[in-house]
């Protein structure tokens, strides 16, 4: 009755329903049990764009719409990104001889050459809890980062402190930022100077001009503090600690290893042999 209805032979509906899975539906399968894996590592947050980042640094080379239509089909959904309008801040201006040395150029070809650095508050029931980090735009990684209740010139120092205690060389780096009061304060210049840091700001309203560290911020928030409730400050930090060093510098750490190893492919020099 059902092919008689729907017009179709019932030779042609057995043929169909005895055809065994096709190349592209068993490798659909395959790739969607990876994305399941990875959707589930992340904590549920990762969406399409970045789960295309991730499988493609993994030698996959399916498509973002495939990508994309796999987890829309099987109900998989990363955190959508929180909309919000803010006031815009008046900025002081930087202090004497300090340019704008990136110039939007986040590309390091080397670590320890170009940093940046910026702060972020995150709510909680006892009030604010304020983020400071240093990122190192080679890898990625947060190689600095504090914490505090004021987002005073100290809470910046520590910060940068954290990463030049983990820096490898002695030549210098160039640290930008935006033209916060924190980083105009003479406290802050002078640290950057003891240290071989070469101190670099945002142009006036510029918010592009920063735009690694606000990107993390964005990856921070939407991952993970935006559907988050914290009672109290500590347990904010212990959540933001969790997130920058067990999941965030792990996963940047494994890109850097992923283009070594490709790096290294490449570029293989030859054995002759006599």
């Amino acid at each position: 009755m059902m092919c008689r209805l729907l017009k179709v032979s019932p030779s042609g509906f057995y043929d169909w329903a005895d055809r065994k899975p096709s190349a592209r539906e068993i490798d659909n399968e395959r790739l969607l049990g990876r994305i399941r894996q990875i959707h589930e590592d992340s904590g549920g947050i990762i969406g399409a764009p970045r789960m295309h980042e991730d499988l493609s640094e993994e030698g996959e080379t399916a498509s973002k719409n495939r990508i994309a239509r796999l987890m829309s089909v099987n109900g998989i959904q990363g955190w959508p990104r929180k909309k919000k309008r803010g006031m815009r801040k008046k900025s002081g201006l930087p202090p004497a001889g300090v340019q704008n040395l990136l110039e939007r150029d986040f590309l390091a070809l080397e670590p320890e050459t170009k940093w940046v650095t910026d702060i972020t508050e995150l709510k909680t029931d006892e009030g604010k809890l304020y983020l400071c980090v240093v990122i190192d735009l080679f890898s990625k990684l947060v190689i600095g980062w504090s914490m505090h209740h004021r987002q005073d010139r100290q809470m910046v120092i520590r910060a940068v402190e954290m990463a030049v205690w983990q820096r490898q060389g002695g030549w210098s780096v160039i640290l930008h930022s935006d033209r916060g009061s924190q980083f105009r304060s003479s406290d802050y210049q002078r640290f950057l100077k003891r240290n071989t840091l070469i101190c670099s700001m945002s142009a006036v309203g510029h918010c592009g001009d920063n735009a690694a560290c606000e990107g993390f911020f964005g990856m921070l928030k939407r991952e993970r503090t935006h559907h988050r409730r914290y009672c109290t400050r500590d347990e904010a930090r212990a959540d933001v600690f969790h997130y920058i060093e067990r999941f965030h510098n792990p996963r940047m750490r494994r890109r850097v290893a992923r283009q070594d190893q490709k790096f290294s492919a490449v570029f293989k020099p030859s054995v002759e042999t006599g």
